[in-house]
């Protein structure tokens, strides 16, 4: 029986350890493969019907009122396309985490383990799977490698039929890696309090309400497993992790 084959776009938010934020959040898009041309063009459209050149990056970063209609259309397209599911995991009280104690002493470790929490409910055994990160830095393949690993194991795919690969991605090489980023953005955003703080951007606002409204206060709580469309899960650490 030919398996449904997935491409899983990842990115994240806030994940140096040394970094300002005490959360850090990891987002996963996930598409089937017979359906990334259709919705790449359908991107690209809408970016062109706003004034925007196909080819340049969206990024959350980049959000501005003055394009605030653009990206509120990308997300009504996301909520819409039956095609397209998101996960993020937020992680909370990062600076308290003992990596000496549970980590070996390797931030880079825990962070690879959310990765897991991410992927592992992504990841349905009768399916297969391309997954694609966003570039963190020029060490991150052995770790690419590991979390590989450590996926196939936990299911039993040494042969990789569902996880047929991971590799690392630059954002501006796939119109999928920015909506992930868009996506991924909003949810720190709102979970670092900026979605009610007075210097926080109007035009950010306006889209972490947009996802506020389709998943009520769950955007804060997280959401149930079951809910696959727009999947919020909160991690807290448990005895210092």
């Amino acid at each position: 029986m030919e398996k449904n084959v997935f491409r899983v776009y990842c990115d994240e938010s806030c994940h140096l350890p040394r970094d300002k934020s005490d959360i850090m959040v990891l987002g996963a898009l996930s598409c089937p493969e017979s359906k990334i041309v259709e919705i790449s063009k359908r991107f690209r459209e809408i970016k062109t019907a706003h004034g925007i050149h196909s080819k340049v990056e969206l990024k959350w970063t980049k959000i501005s009122p003055a394009k605030i209609q653009l990206y509120e259309e990308l997300l009504k397209y996301f909520w819409h396309e039956k095609a397209l599911s998101f996960r993020a995991v937020v992680a909370k009280a990062k600076h308290t985490l003992d990596h000496d104690l549970y980590n070996e002493g390797d931030y880079d470790l825990w962070y690879y383990k959310m990765y897991f929490l991410l992927l592992d409910k992504v990841c349905d055994p009768l399916s297969q799977y391309r997954i694609f990160i966003d570039v963190k830095d020029t060490h991150g393949g052995p770790r690419i490698a590991k979390l590989k690993e450590v996926l196939c194991n936990n299911i039993y795919d040494f042969k990789n039929d569902v996880i047929a690969d991971i590799q690392q991605i630059d954002s501006e090489r796939a119109d999928m890696m920015q909506l992930v980023d868009i996506l991924t953005g909003a949810v720190s955003y709102f979970h670092r309090g900026l979605h009610i703080a007075a210097e926080g951007s109007p035009a950010k606002k306006i889209l972490v309400a947009m996802m506020q409204e389709w998943i009520g206060n769950k955007l804060e709580i997280g959401t149930p497993l079951r809910n696959q469309k727009l999947n919020i899960f909160i991690w807290n650490p448990q005895g210092g992790e």
